[in-house]
């Protein structure tokens, strides 16, 4: 079986994470969100994987290459132009770009598998396609239950008794929502479903092609008969949630990279500090190069970033801080995600320091630049900062 990541949107929801890299290249520790599915699919024999791209496209086609690395063979399909010197991104929508990758090489001539690039899975794809096979549509969505208040983040799924869907409703409102049964934005395909796509221009999977198939009755919904990991990173919050996670523990199968040098804290390598003259409490893991100055605080889970600095008197709790992030000593940082030119709460909510006066707080650690003395104005934002 072959399969396609569909990794070309933008992220809009997950920014200021998608102002500089691609929403499949955000890191779970140091690991982009794209590897673990890449990873996934060669457990179950899938090695010939499509990719389309179109935002930063380089950055994800430079980190996976030709897929050696992860011992399947990879490809990318762009969608977009090039002007000026400069890449212009011209998504061609999930089911468009399955048609592009189509009519350039007939690529898809057996059943395959289409994944979203942004979520972690350990869900048994060769369940969804014995199912798949047994009911004999052209498609089939792997489905999960979920709280009524949580179907307005995802398509919904209607079914009948022999699980044929039979309506799609893609984000309803939960007064709207006709199920709490939802699509996981895992798919698989028969080539036949190409007769659906048109060719030429945008076309959507949920909104668009799903629909067509539900009123063809050729789409088929499979809920897994044991429970299964699918950890979306839809969302900033859905970034911090699956970072503690997996300090935690609680992701099957990911091991924490670097070294354990004490029980709880990981490190890469070249890392400059002491841990005797820090206040270090695990889960921790501390990215290759970063520096951890005496005084400080970390109180796991938390997520140093490599290159980042923890500078004296910073107190970092339940966070994540990227790569070359510097915190200021005497900020305090609990349940946040901080870059080097914002700082995030779990829920959401972005503090943008290129509109607030934050260089004492957080800024790029390869500036060179160290604390500065700080304004009453400063110390009362700082308040304001810790109490949210």
């Amino acid at each position: 079986m072959k399969a396609l990541i569909l990794a070309a949107g933008r992220g809009t929801r997950v920014r200021p994470l998608t102002d500089r890299m691609p929403k499949p290249m955000i890191p779970i520790i140091n690991k982009p969100v794209m590897a673990f599915l890449v990873e996934h699919l060669r457990r179950f024999r899938i090695r010939q994987i499509m990719v389309n791209t179109s935002y930063l496209s380089p950055q994800i086609e430079a980190y996976f290459g030709d897929g050696a690395r992860y011992d399947v063979d990879m490809a990318y399909s762009f969608e977009g132009r090039e002007e000026n010197g400069r890449l212009i991104d011209e998504p061609l929508g999930s089911a468009g770009a399955i048609r592009k990758i189509q009519d350039h090489s007939g690529f898809f001539d057996e059943t395959f598998i289409v994944l979203c690039g942004d979520a972690v899975i350990d869900f048994d794809i060769s369940e969804l396609l014995h199912f798949h096979r047994r009911k004999g549509g052209l498609a089939t969505i792997a489905l999960l239950e979920v709280a009524r208040n949580q179907v307005s983040s995802y398509g919904v799924a209607v079914q009948d008794g022999e699980g044929r869907i039979t309506e799609f409703q893609e984000k309803p409102s939960p007064e709207e929502a006709k199920s709490c049964t939802i699509n996981t934005g895992i798919y698989i395909f028969e080539p036949e479903v190409l007769q659906h796509i048109p060719a030429g221009g945008p076309f959507d999977i949920g909104s668009q092609l799903f629909p067509a198939l539900a009123s063809a009755g050729q789409l088929y919904g499979m809920t897994a008969s044991v429970p299964w990991q699918w950890l979306d990173i839809g969302r900033m919050p859905d970034f911090h949630e699956v970072s503690m996670s997996a300090m935690r523990g609680d992701i099957n199968g990911f091991r924490i990279p670097g070294k354990e040098v004490r029980p709880g804290v990981w490190m890469g390598i070249n890392v400059k500090a002491d841990l005797d003259r820090c206040h270090v409490v695990p889960p921790v893991y501390i990215g290759g190069s970063a520096e951890i100055q005496d005084g400080a605080s970390l109180i796991g889970p938390v997520v140093i970033g490599a290159g980042a600095v923890i500078e004296t008197g910073a107190h970092v709790e339940e966070s994540v801080v990227t790569e070359h992030t510097r915190v200021g000593g005497g900020t305090y940082c609990r349940g946040k995600i901080v870059g080097s030119s914002y700082c995030a709460s779990a829920d959401g909510t972005v503090l943008d320091g290129s509109h607030t006066d934050t260089a004492w707080m957080f800024g790029d650690a390869r500036s060179g630049e160290a604390v500065r003395n700080r304004t009453q104005e400063e110390i009362l934002g700082y308040a304001l900062l810790r109490a949210a």
